[in-house]
């Protein structure tokens, strides 16, 4: 199966990044290999670790155009001993999604897209296709501080199925629904921003 994640400024590809993150850790969870495919050179390996993902898993392939990204990754997604493909693109059309989606469903291998800054979001035979935004941390006992990364999750379209919308967090166990301690934190924002702290 093919997921497609669109992001529309760096802010959202590395947040988009870090939830991809969060779901390759679980499918790799027993030693499985992914190869992570793109043009550029924006993704530190060593912080897969914060979400369960063993760099020395993933081989990191870099190519000097998009075309060879999706050349690199139909040609991934037809290895059987593979768990995940990741791709990093500007753009997808439907014919280079149909290919995708081919090579998927014979070695049922899993595959990522994620669509830097698409000047065009038009049909493709992707399974579902995701948008991921920040929330702000995930906080212990309410207090201020750096906590978990959490994320507003926006599926946009899916195959036989409903758009919807949740908010996850990422904790030490993995993925976990937004905390009801979320409200409590939330008071904390406008008196660091009077203080010109925030």
């Amino acid at each position: 199966m093919i997921h497609e994640f669109v992001s529309f400024d760096r802010i959202g590809g590395a947040v988009s990044c870090g939830f991809i993150s969060g779901l390759l850790g679980k499918l790799m969870r027993n030693g499985g290999i992914c190869i992570w495919i793109s043009c550029f050179h924006t993704l530190f390996p060593t912080a897969l670790k914060s979400f369960g993902v063993v760099p020395e898993n993933v081989i990191f392939v870099r190519m000097e155009r998009e075309k060879d990204v999706l050349w690199a990754m139909e040609e991934a997604l037809k290895c059987e001993g593979i768990t995940a493909v990741l791709a990093e693109i500007h753009h997808l059309d439907f014919v280079q999604s149909r290919r995708l989606q081919l090579a998927v469903e014979k070695s049922a291998v899993t595959g990522f897209i994620l669509q830097h800054n698409p000047k065009l979001l038009g049909a493709t035979a992707c399974a579902a296709r995701w948008k991921i935004s920040s929330l702000p941390s995930q906080l212990e006992d309410g207090l201020p501080g750096i906590g978990y990364p959490s994320w507003d999750i926006a599926l946009l379209k899916v195959r036989n199925g409903n758009p919807g919308r949740w908010q996850m967090t990422w904790s030490a166990g993995g993925f976990e629904p937004v905390a009801k301690t979320r409200q409590e934190t939330e008071g904390w924002a406008p008196s660091y921003h009077n203080r010109g702290l925030a």
